[in-house]
């Protein structure tokens, strides 16, 4: 299994034609290329422009939700200047766009069960992989509260096996993720599929040690460029100093330095 199988998208214009409020401070948008654009992967990403102003000047990188007929979604969380703009955007305005960068998720070996484990808005990466599946996974989805878990119908329409987890109890097993896998007891016959918090990403990696699971996990960094000439997303890996960007976002769970 390989999970480097890299696409260096184009720039392209689209329109926003849904924008819509999915919690507190979640919002999940529709947007239409103008013109031919590649088909995005399960994994990979967008950068995105916020609209006209020159300020801020950078696009923010956003995973690929889903594809909705002529549409590509994006899933996000209002947190900064950027995100906030966005959040604002009105069905018709036209936003500069990126994609899609970055590698994409590798499909698990024959005989190996997908386990699927997401925190917050980390459940906009898996999404779409999880929804590629043929077996149907096992979903573990965790956040503080129920307004961290995003998407909840959608997703149990399409996974019958989700194990959601709030640290509050307000929905699902009180607990953490790492609670719930204790809870299932996964064992090797499964392959690791992870996108969330670091710490969240590094407890499914000792736990998966443990065990004698590997797996993959995409990173989630501060990017400004998206195309490598930054080097605002490095991250520490066994091998060496990496970037999100180009040699990601998805990575062998066992390659990332998580101490660094």
């Amino acid at each position: 299994m390989t999970a480097k199988t890299h696409s260096h998208g184009r720039q392209f214009k689209a329109k926003v034609t849904e924008n819509a409020q999915v919690s507190k401070d979640h919002f999940l948008m529709s947007l239409r290329p103008k013109g031919d654009a590649t088909d995005p992967r399960p994994g990979q990403f967008y950068m995105v422009g916020t609209g006209e102003l020159d300020d801020p000047l950078l696009k923010r990188p956003f995973c690929f939700f889903r594809r909705e007929k002529q549409d590509f979604q994006i899933l996000y969380r209002v947190r900064g200047k950027g995100t906030t703009l966005l959040s604002r955007m009105k069905p018709g305005v036209v936003l500069d766009v990126v994609g899609p960068l970055g590698n994409s998720w590798p499909k698990p070996a024959p005989g190996k069960a997908p386990l699927v484990v997401a925190g917050g808005i980390g459940v906009a990466s898996v999404f779409p992989l999880a929804a590629s599946f043929r077996k149907k996974p096992l979903f573990v989805y965790g956040g503080r509260n129920r307004d961290e878990l995003l998407m909840l119908d959608e997703i149990k329409h399409l996974y019958s096996g989700l194990h959601p987890t709030t640290e509050d109890g307000s929905y699902g097993m009180k607990g953490n993720v790492i609670n719930a896998l204790k809870s299932l007891k996964p064992d090797d016959s499964y392959v690791i599929y992870a996108c969330g918090p670091k710490g969240m990403l590094k407890a499914v990696y000792e736990f998966g040690e443990e065990r004698g699971i590997k797996g993959y996990a995409s990173l989630e960094e501060k990017m400004a460029c998206g195309m490598g000439a930054c080097l605002g997303c490095a991250v520490k890996t066994k091998s060496g100093i990496r970037e999100v960007c180009i040699d990601g976002p998805v990575f062998k769970l066992d390659e990332i330095d998580w101490d660094a």
